[in-house]
């Protein structure tokens, strides 16, 4: 049998797609060959030799070309170094929101609107003749003088240090006295306005306090002619540019460097604060917005969503009905937690930035990354830098320097806390209770059985949930005690 003519071969001026003609149970079959320069038409015959060259050539390729599969983890498996959760971490926040808001309307549907501003205002207002806690702010400014003349008295040696001690030891309790006595005598002092003063008048302390121990200091290298000696932050040396000179000892002591530190957001004085270059006007307006709203805010959803929930957690206690209790205290914590989140953005971000941005103070480090702590230890030291770095420079290490324990150190600090804890909570509410005392002592063993037994992440969701759960259970008792001791008194002398 003749085997036919070969077509001969065409040639096409662009790329395109070669076919071939195979005879596959008499019938034509196309078989695609990609060709860039050139368009075939092959012989069948030629098939099966190019198919079996195909195949030799196949049998040479590596198997890790073919292959699809490797050894590897999967992405939820620790061992396999996985850490971009962005997209669960928005599942987290839309869920939050979703149930957050059938929570705010449930509340809306129960209760109604209770918000009302002018509830509010009488807090503050409520005995306009008067205003004893602004009264008491004004007067703040009588120990701001006595701290300022007694510096100067020293400075010039008019006073001894043994005398100058015993005038600013005197000034500081009457700063811790006064406002208790003023509010626990005068029947229109309400809770708020008790707690504003009483906070003013402990930063006044804690200001005056590290006012007294930097002169102290300053004093002391005066008197020992240590001039070639490093200085600390609080004593610098005069610099040589004149340009640039700083306010050395005794050229502070001047009323407005006083009451500048007195307006500052810190509570550890220097006689050279860093400064920054000028005022940003929209930053300021910023955080004054935030301060506007976020005021509101806090005030909106404690009237709507706080106080129902307290209201109705009054019976659950006095019956002791201890699985009611802890329904309520579950419902709390979510409401709590929020608004104590809301504060502390409104006050060491948007208030504190604010005065800062004023006054041009530079130091804007008033928080760190307490959210990442790990330990309660963490938290407290970055959650107030201010008070962090008051309690680390007047308080720890002096009683490190005289030879008290790490440990004893730290106890001290922690009792201190609870003192202001409960200075601030049950004076302004005129009755003495020891939760705030009791809740912030308990931080101790709390501390070191986190830091023992849990690490990483089960440390930092430890240290969440004392904050979520520790906080309503002082709440809810100074709540109880607060109802028990001024309104079952007038409730039972109502006639039946």
């Amino acid at each position: 049998m003749e085997e036919g003519p070969v077509p001969r071969k065409r040639r096409a001026t662009s790329d395109a797609i070669g076919v071939t003609l195979k005879q596959l149970n008499g019938r034509p079959v196309i078989i695609e060959n990609v060709s860039r320069k050139f368009v075939t038409k092959q012989n069948v015959n030629d098939l099966p030799s190019k198919t079996a060259k195909e195949k030799k050539k196949r049998r040479n390729v590596p198997s890790g070309e073919l292959s699809c599969h490797r050894l590897q983890e999967s992405l939820l498996s620790s061992a396999s170094g996985y850490s971009n959760y962005r997209g669960v971490l928005n599942w987290c926040v839309v869920m939050l929101v979703l149930s957050n808001s059938r929570l705010f309307l449930e509340n809306l549907l129960k209760y109604g609107i209770l918000v009302d501003p002018i509830q509010v205002l009488s807090l503050f207002l409520k005995d306009p003749y008067t205003m004893p806690a602004a009264c008491l702010v004004i007067v703040s400014n009588v120990f701001v003088l006595v701290a300022f003349y007694t510096e100067r008295r020293l400075s010039v040696g008019c006073f001894s240090e043994r005398f100058g001690l015993l005038v600013h030891s005197i000034n500081l309790s009457v700063i811790l006295c006064f406002p208790v006595a003023i509010v626990l005598m005068v029947k229109s002092v309400t809770p708020v306005g008790g707690a504003f003063s009483l906070g003013v008048y402990t930063i006044l302390f804690l200001k005056l306090y590290s006012y007294k121990d930097v002169n102290k200091w300053c004093r002391e290298k005066s008197y020992a002619k240590a001039r070639s000696l490093s200085r600390s932050h609080s004593c610098p040396a005069v610099s040589g540019n004149k340009g640039n000179s700083l306010v050395t000892y005794p050229g502070n002591l001047t009323l407005r460097d006083l009451y500048y530190f007195v307006f500052a957001p810190t509570l550890c004085y220097e006689l050279n604060f860093p400064r920054s270059p000028n005022i940003r006007k929209r930053f300021l307006l910023r955080r004054l917005f935030e301060m506007l709203f976020f005021t509101q805010l806090l005030v909106g959803l404690t009237q709507q969503w706080m106080i129902p929930i307290i209201q109705s957690s009054m019976k659950p206690l006095e019956d002791m009905d201890l699985s009611r209790m802890m329904e309520r205290l579950l419902r709390l914590a979510v409401p709590n937690h929020f608004l104590w989140l809301i504060f502390f953005y409104t006050f060491f971000h948007s208030a504190m930035n604010f005065v800062a941005e004023l006054l041009r103070f530079g130091d804007r480090e008033f928080y760190r990354d307490w959210w990442n702590s790990e330990t309660v230890t963490y938290f407290w030291q970055n959650w107030n830098i201010p008070v962090h770095k008051w309690c680390l420079r007047h308080f720890y290490r002096p009683m490190l320097k005289r030879g008290l324990s790490k440990w004893a150190s730290q106890s001290a600090v922690f009792l201190a806390s609870a003192f202001f804890h409960e200075y601030l909570v049950s004076v302004p509410l005129k009755m003495l209770r020891p939760w705030a005392f009791m809740g912030m002592m308990a931080q101790l063993p709390l501390a070191w059985i986190v830091a023992c037994f849990l690490h990483g992440n089960y440390g930092n969701a430890a240290v969440w949930i004392s904050l979520i759960i520790g906080q309503p259970i002082a709440v809810l008792m100074y709540v109880h005690d607060y109802y028990v001791l001024h309104y079952r008194e007038s409730v039972g002398r109502t006639p039946e």
